[in-house]
């Protein structure tokens, strides 16, 4: 499986410019990966307040340009964005495969210190989706933080984390730290896309998006504030040896959770 991480600034609620620049990215690496990772809300920066700037969800023409990307440039792309539903907003993650078939998971742990909670609806369901034998757990930013709702009870549930963010520089440490932590305990391979720049209330990115593998090597680094694409190969085979051999996940405490 060959993932390929963006690493870029987002231009403060201009959709457009943003769907623009993510094009020229995405075409320049047409058909060298297999899934392609975008920042969290890759279309406006996370301003969580312009809600004139969600798309409605039945009819988001930048859904529907995902479904064109996905099928010109040969691989599935996964990401976030503002969508409405229902009368309610949503931070949705999407995976966009070549087909146009598509599965789309809602942010689950909103950031009620950067006013997202005032703004959002919570997701109620973890998706985990398939793409060429691989399955991959869909995560947004905050959802880092709390294990729980990462975690791979059976132990095979699924071989990758995808988490896509807007994670700012004077909280990267725990980004840092968070990562590997979520590898070691789930047995599984993290992929994590970070965006680089300013937003528009002042906050400044640095980026550290990663891979890392169950061994916690790091398949891919960026450089503080580096704006730019990194592509990785995972072999999903060896990390499915590595939990046959060392079944950890057989240990660990059982829960239910409550949505």
């Amino acid at each position: 499986m060959r993932v390929a991480v963006l690493q870029y600034p987002i231009v403060w609620a201009d959709v457009e410019q943003n769907l623009s620049e993510w094009e020229i990215r995405l075409r320049q690496i047409a058909g060298c990966a297999d899934v392609a990772m975008l920042p969290e809300m890759f279309t406006t920066g996370f301003c969580t307040d312009c809600v004139e700037l969600a798309e409605d969800f039945a009819t988001s023409p930048t859904i529907a340009k995902l479904r064109c990307w996905a099928r010109e440039f040969g691989m599935a792309l996964f990401g976030s964005l503002m969508v409405s539903e229902g009368g309610r907003l949503y931070n949705r993650a999407f995976f966009v495969r070549p087909d146009g078939t598509a599965d789309f998971a809602d942010k689950r742990h909103l950031y009620a210190h950067g006013g997202e909670a005032e703004f959002f609806a919570a997701g109620q369901e973890r998706k985990i989706v398939e793409y060429k034998g691989v399955k991959m757990c869909m995560l947004v930013c905050y959802d880092l933080r709390f294990p729980v709702w990462s975690r791979n009870v059976k132990g095979d549930d699924y071989d990758i984390l995808l988490y896509t963010a807007n994670w700012p520089e004077v909280r990267v440490k725990y980004w840092d730290a968070l990562l590997p932590a979520r590898a070691i305990e789930n047995q599984c391979i993290v992929c994590a896309v970070n965006r680089v720049g300013d937003d528009g209330l002042g906050l400044h990115y640095n980026g550290h998006s990663t891979i890392i593998d169950t061994h916690l090597n790091h398949l891919v680094h960026f450089a503080d504030d580096a704006c730019q694409t990194q592509i990785a190969d995972i072999d999903i085979s060896e990390v499915r040896r590595f939990r046959q051999h060392s079944q950890l996940w057989k240990d660990t405490d059982r829960f239910s959770i409550t949505v």
